[in-house]
């Protein structure tokens, strides 16, 4: 017993020793910790709770050659709640959830569920992921511990999809993705900066006092050769053209010749860069540089080119072609569209014939016809600026069959894209002179310093001036009404261009469906625009001046509303050649507006019955109005038309529909602003108008025909008309 009491009491010792022990170690490690190794502690510390956040830089913007902003950034707010936070009361959540729910319009019975569905030990709820600045001033006015505001940075077009193909778009990271934004990331990127923080043992991050920050560098700025009121046209147009036509796509390039800037590209359809993904990737697709086609007729400029310098058509020749259209060259057969019987050699490209263009190819070497191509920069990239862009296929001579020759001269058998066709047409346009086309002109820092600056880039000549001013004739008899592209003459401005229509190839063999295409510059005499449209598989005709041209014409004729060079132009040859009146279309007019229109154009008029609207008129809308010919115009009351409930202007849309789609345009110039605008609205049309006072210049023309919702450039002048164009020569 006494031993087992003394074994017990042993024990009891130990225990007793090992618990005075413990706080003796506890002590000596506050000791070491604190005292000896203390220093290399907590610079190890420091190390590991001491960390580097990026600050990113703000993105540089992208302008038009006007200063119009195209690309910026916009900032909105995440907003986060953390429920745990020291000192937070349940009174504090319950009033940052109510402002929130006001701010929001959301209540804040929906914050609350969301609060509720979080983890319970959550410190970090989201629960706003894009607030505008406003709310989140309102929300960082309550001076809550546990709100967190963090800002976020968005890329924002300004147009929506102005553009959108040449601007490309970034990422979620900021980052370029396509288009300008893709080739320039380095630039418009910008530095980002660093800022130095804590971390607690739960991974938090805080900002402390002192902490080293090295700012960000602002990306800096594009300015494009891009007119944004150009752009818009090529768009519209493009739009148009293509419901119109039920093409797949389509495609335009407008490029000044002289320096090779592109002043718009486009392709429809088309997708919103602010919102990229809400639309099939194929529309992000920039057609103008990456579709390699088989561009047709309007390689024949080089076969042109080529045989012209090269002496290989004898002076007023006439060439034979079958009296079916058709030839057989090497075991194929080759077509014309038509059978065109005998040419000479401008009719041969202005009726656009593929049999005597192949006789002319063939009467040269494949090497000579080669390098003519090559040096209008088919087979080659144009190395615009811009991401994406494809080089075309041509073989080499080497690899060519019997027949490459004869059907490379009317473009088969090789691949461009629409960049390199414009670029071709500019360098014939600017006297042989081949200009590398380019988008950006300057990249400037965020305080207006210019970096870097780009000028014009001369490649090559292509030809000599005396083979090119023997050419220019041939290709504007092309837009003349002998011509395959006459749909995309204007009356007054000089055109020269070519139509081209080329198969397309499916599954390995051609088939009938085509693309349309035509490609020009005007005016000739001083080339300032090459238009280049194109269209895939437009309904149902394919040929490219029946489909391009009218687009082409729409284009240049609005274009000539925002150019006062050409403006002039054509309001002097409208003034010779408008020595009478073209009747206005007055269809759905009241009688009073109709009569306060004829009497501002001196047209004398004839109202037959006292009627609500104008429902007949002879002349007809567009017919020429000689002197002394008066005007007769019909009304009817709305009683006696078809559907007496029916408004009378959609009863007359109904019943005659074809003259309402095709409005002949009424000659304002004399008129005031105000008074043009309300007579060009009523009949559906839109104005744009320049300056103010009296109007001097119209464009499209009177006489012209044009579709409801169009636009109508109006110019005036605060003077009388009189005093612009004389009382004598007043223009009718």
């Amino acid at each position: 017993m006494q031993e087992f009491r003394g074994a017990i009491m042993g024990r009891m010792f130990v225990m007793l020793g090992i618990l005075f022990l413990l706080p003796a170690a506890l002590l000596v490690q506050l000791v070491r910790i604190n005292f000896i190794e203390g220093d290399g502690l907590r610079q190890l510390w420091n190390k590991q709770a001491i960390t580097e956040i990026p600050i990113p830089a703000e993105r540089g913007n992208i302008y038009d050659r006007n200063g119009t902003l195209l690309a910026t950034n916009t900032v909105d707010y995440k907003m986060a709640l953390d429920p745990k936070v020291p000192g937070m009361t349940q009174v504090q959540i319950d009033t940052v959830l109510v402002t929130l729910g006001r701010i929001t319009g959301k209540g804040k019975t929906y914050y609350q569920g969301i609060l509720n569905e979080a983890p319970a030990r959550s410190r970090y709820v989201v629960m706003e992921k894009n607030m505008n600045g406003s709310q989140k001033e309102q929300l960082a006015t309550l001076g809550i511990r546990g709100v967190i505001l963090e800002e976020n940075y968005r890329r924002s077009y300004t147009f929506g999809s102005l553009a959108a193909h040449t601007m490309g778009f970034v990422n979620h990271e900021m980052k370029g993705r396509i288009g300008l934004e893709s080739y320039y990331d380095k630039e418009l990127r910008g530095v980002d900066g660093v800022q130095q923080v804590r971390k607690d043992a739960l991974q938090r991050v805080f900002e402390y006092v002192g902490a080293p920050k090295k700012l960000p560098t602002e990306g800096y700025d594009l300015y494009t050769t891009i007119d944004a009121s150009i752009q818009a046209i090529l768009e519209d147009e493009l739009q148009v053209g293509v419901q119109r036509f039920k093409a797949n796509y389509g495609t335009g390039i407008i490029m000044d010749p002289t320096t090779g800037e592109i002043l718009a590209m486009a392709n429809y359809p088309s997708y919103d860069p602010n919102v990229p993904g809400d639309i099939n990737v194929e529309n992000r697709r920039n057609f103008a540089i990456a579709d390699m086609v088989e561009p047709g007729s309007t390689f024949k400029l080089v076969t042109a080119i080529a045989a012209i310098e090269q002496g290989v058509i004898k002076e007023g020749e006439l060439f034979e072609t079958p009296e079916d259209g058709a030839v057989q060259i090497h075991g194929l057969t080759l077509r014309d569209h038509d059978p065109l019987g005998t040419m000479n050699f401008e009719e041969v490209i202005q009726q656009s014939s593929n049999v005597a263009t192949a006789e002319i190819a063939m009467r040269l070497d494949n090497d000579t016809f080669y390098q003519y191509a090559r040096n209008l920069g088919f087979g080659t990239p144009t190395h615009v600026d811009i991401a994406g862009e494809e080089s075309g296929r041509m073989a080499k001579p080497f690899e060519w069959s019997l027949v490459s020759l004869p059907w490379m001269s009317h473009g088969y058998e090789l691949l461009a894209t629409p960049m390199q066709t414009t670029q071709a047409y500019a360098a014939f346009a600017n006297r042989g002179d081949l200009m590398r086309p380019y988008l950006v002109k300057e990249i400037t820092n965020s305080n207006g310093k210019i970096v870097e600056q780009f000028q014009p880039t001369r490649i090559r000549k292509v030809a000599k001036a005396k083979t090119l001013d023997h050419l220019y004739p041939v290709f504007e008899s092309v837009v003349s009404d002998s011509g395959t592209g006459d749909l995309a003459q204007i009356p007054g401005l000089r055109i020269a261009g070519k139509t081209g229509t080329a198969k397309k190839v499916v599954n390995g063999v051609y088939s009938n469906r085509y693309r349309g295409s035509f490609v020009g510059f005007f005016p000739v005499e001083t080339p300032k625009y090459v238009i280049y449209i194109m269209l895939d598989e437009p309904k149902p005709i394919g040929y490219g001046g029946y489909t391009a041209g009218p687009i082409f014409k729409q284009v240049a004729l609005r274009i000539a509303g925002l150019d006062q060079d050409l403006q002039q132009q054509l309001v002097q040859q409208g003034s010779k050649r408008n020595t009478f009146a073209i009747a206005p279309s007055l269809l759905g007019l009241s009688p009073d507006r109709a009569e306060e229109l004829l009497e501002s154009l001196y047209i004398p008029f004839e109202m037959e019955g006292k009627g609500d609207w104008i429902v007949d008129q002879q002349p007809a809308p567009g017919d020429t109005l000689f002197a002394k010919t008066r005007l007769r115009l019909n009304t009817q009351t709305k009683s006696s038309l078809l559907n007496p409930h029916k408004d009378p202007k959609i009863a007359l849309e109904e019943a005659s529909t074809e003259e309402i789609e095709r409005i002949a345009l009424p000659d304002v110039r004399g008129m005031s602003m105000r008074t043009a605008h309300t007579m060009l609205a009523e009949l559906g049309l839109k104005t744009q108008r320049v300056g103010s006072g009296t109007i001097y210049a119209q464009f499209p023309l009177a006489g012209e025909y044009t579709r409801p919702g169009r636009t109508v450039t109006l110019r005036g002048k605060a003077r009388s008309f009189e005093q612009i164009i004389g009382k004598t020569g007043r223009q009718q």
